[in-house]
């Protein structure tokens, strides 16, 4: 058996791989347990894993007044009373409650092509911390395609089966639900773009299509919206989406400008880019 590595001398790949993931390689035992940098560092990563669970959204103070009057967000809730009822409970995560309903179906318009919905999930930290930038950008991509762009709610307590129950209700053609993924010991900011052409009651994970790890260290924000407003299209085209609708990826470094559409972008080639 190779001895551990000594990780105040390891050598330089060793290193450059390290610093290539968010896994916990290398790193040295002291006899059969971690070393304490290492220990303080998982307690740490528990220790946010488990805020970003339990914590509620302040729109006010986590967006601020600026993005909250340009967005006219629409606060709801699902039949989750509180959180802890929410974690129990998952099914009442996957319903509006009467008032919400209500609220909804008075301050959106039904029908449109891209209903974009911002649901806290299991992740307040990753919501935060991503949305503010996906938001402008399918924003601006829907505004490029001529799609007609819904009022964004943001869902108090939030299961992904909302999007049946929000479909039933508003019509879009396609919704995007921006939720926060179950935090792990690697991030608490990641966070899922959940897509599905006329979600209805009933559907299933079967009918949608699904972008993940989107955070600093995984997806950007940039590459997250190609491939959302990439897979909108092929739903809007073929009029379906989930097992039936495969994602056909696109270059994901591609520059801002590839928000354009696809005939956009070819009557552009020649232009002065």
């Amino acid at each position: 058996m190779l001895p551990t590595p000594n990780p105040d001398a390891l050598p330089a790949l060793m290193e450059l791989i390290r610093a290539r993931t968010p896994a916990r390689i290398f790193t040295g035992r002291a006899g059969p347990s971690y070393r304490t940098a290492t220990l303080l560092e998982l307690r740490c990563d528990h220790a946010a894993a488990v805020d970003a669970v339990h914590a509620e959204i302040d729109l006010e103070r986590d967006f601020g007044s600026q993005f909250l009057d340009r967005w006219q967000i629409v606060t709801v809730q699902t039949q989750a009373e509180t959180k802890s009822q929410y974690l129990l409970r998952p099914d009442l995560g996957r319903r509006l409650n009467d008032a919400g309903r209500a609220e909804l179906t008075r301050q959106c318009a039904r029908g449109v092509d891209l209903q974009v919905v911002i649901g806290d999930g299991l992740s307040a930290a990753a919501v935060v911390a991503q949305v503010p930038n996906l938001l402008p950008l399918l924003e601006e991509g829907a505004r490029i395609r001529k799609w007609s762009f819904g009022r964004p709610p943001f869902v108090r307590h939030c299961r992904v089966g909302i999007l049946n129950n929000i479909g039933e209700l508003l019509d879009p053609s396609v919704i995007v639900l921006l939720i926060g993924e179950r935090p792990g010991l690697a991030t608490a900011e990641s966070l899922s773009a959940y897509l599905a052409y006329r979600p209805r009651p009933g559907h299933t994970d079967a009918q949608r299509n699904l972008i993940s790890n989107i955070h600093a260290r995984g997806v950007s924000p940039e590459a997250a919206v190609l491939r959302i407003l990439s897979l909108a299209e092929k739903m809007r085209k073929s009029e379906t989406s989930g097992v039936l609708l495969k994602e056909d990826l696109p270059g994901l470094s591609a520059p801002r400008s590839e928000l354009a559409a696809p005939q956009e972008r070819s009557s552009n080639a020649g232009g002065s880019r």
